[in-house]
């Protein structure tokens, strides 16, 4: 089996049992600047002791010089600003680590709302910045978990399931099976034309007209 990679935002910290045991049995554990902190204060409660994560990567701006001498030794500085410290620690994870199953990336939304549209828009740009064809990717937090497509695909997510779907393509048709109300004649030219669904269905079924971007939301 390939390795569960968990990145770790500096937005709400999960308080859930799902995303906190998605951290405790990672193999590799990446915090972005100033999450560093709040993995500190949460360690002992997910794992039964006080522990650190394997490495802290970002321009570093959210986390305090003392807390960088302290831990320099994980610490991974990238004051490049053409990407977030999200997008960085994806990079570097794909870049560095092999045979990589999933990644899970929590603590990407909550604080502003600037940086929850941001850092979930960014799922889709994946899609098309690395090679994503083997590796799951997702955004795990206490209300839902959100992840991108770029084709036809299937999924399960149980009969009920609140379900929204979002893409910056308004020539994209999506044909859907296991959804409430049909999406066969959505022209996506906003945000809220997908959205507020749910699952009739365990699975559901969309399909594309073309490749293309969409991310999927389940509550």
């Amino acid at each position: 089996m390939g390795k569960d990679i968990v990145i770790i935002g500096d937005g709400i910290f999960p308080k859930t049992e799902y995303p906190r045991y998605l951290i405790r049995t990672a193999d590799f554990i990446i915090c972005c600047d100033g999450a560093l902190t709040k993995f500190i204060r949460n360690s002992h409660k997910i794992f039964g002791e006080d522990r650190l994560p394997d490495l802290v990567i970002g321009d570093m701006d959210t986390l305090s010089s003392a807390m960088q001498r302290k831990y320099s030794e994980i610490i991974i500085k990238e004051t490049e600003q053409e990407h977030n410290d999200q997008t960085k620690a994806v990079r570097w994870a794909i870049n560095n680590i092999s045979d990589i199953d999933s990644i899970h990336i929590l603590g990407a939304t909550g604080g502003r709302a600037d940086h929850t549209i941001g850092n979930l828009s960014l799922l889709m740009e994946y899609t098309r910045m690395f090679d994503l064809d083997e590796i799951m990717i997702e955004a795990v937090s206490d209300e839902g978990i959100v992840f991108p497509i770029n084709d036809t695909t299937e999924f399960e997510c149980g009969e009920g399931r609140e379900i929204s779907i979002f893409s910056p393509d308004n020539t994209l048709k999506i044909k859907s099976e296991g959804l409430v109300y049909k999406t066969d004649d959505v022209v996506f030219d906003n945000w809220w034309k997908a959205s507020l669904n749910k699952a009739s269905e365990d699975k559901v079924r969309l399909t594309f007209s073309h490749k293309s971007l969409a991310l999927i939301m389940m509550n």
